[in-house]
């Protein structure tokens, strides 16, 4: 039995959330600034990859083991599976915000620590996940999530972001108020 819903994406939604909420970038401009901002949490399989991959590390990752619904080849689901000091599972089903996940990650920010690195592996779907994560993200981090066959998108902890977060979960369906 899975956690209730705490936001539910409307249909008249999901468009507006394939405009990004940060800085749009490709693999190049990605790589190149996780160099220099190496805060970062990453929200999807294929960019955690791609990190992990070029000898870069988050400090969390949020994976389904899926790209694109599809499940991840053996050699990028090895190198995710390996990663992470502390790992959490969570149930999220697609399309909605549990909470569950929002609780977790809610809390694994409220223990930060950038000495562990944590994977967070959601049964089901991550990709509503950067939402929260925009959201707690402590000062100095950056969330980082893909647009798929488009690049990538990085989301500094700003109040800005943050806003832009609960203007976005403002408009979604919602099991409390």
């Amino acid at each position: 039995m899975g956690s209730a819903v705490k936001y539910r994406l409307p249909l008249a939604l999901r468009d507006a959330l394939k405009e990004p909420i940060g800085l749009f970038v490709d693999e190049e401009g990605f790589l190149s600034y996780v160099h220099d901002h190496p805060l970062v949490v990453t929200v999807g399989d294929q960019v955690t990859d791609t990190l992990l991959f070029h000898g870069l590390f988050p400090c969390c990752c949020i994976i389904d083991y899926q790209v694109k619904r599809k499940r991840d080849g053996l050699e990028m689901k090895d190198r995710l599976s390996h990663f992470g000091s502390k790992i959490l599972k969570v149930e999220n089903p697609a399309g909605v915000i549990t909470e569950d996940l929002w609780d977790m990650i809610k809390l694994m920010f409220e223990s930060f620590n950038t000495q562990e690195t944590v994977r967070i592996e959601v049964e089901g779907e991550e990709d509503l996940a950067a939402l929260p994560a925009i959201l707690f993200a402590p000062e100095n981090v950056t969330i980082i999530y893909g647009l798929p066959d488009k690049g990538v998108v990085l989301v500094p902890s700003t109040d800005e972001n943050k806003d832009k977060v609960r203007d976005m979960l403002e408009r979604m369906e919602t099991t409390w108020k």
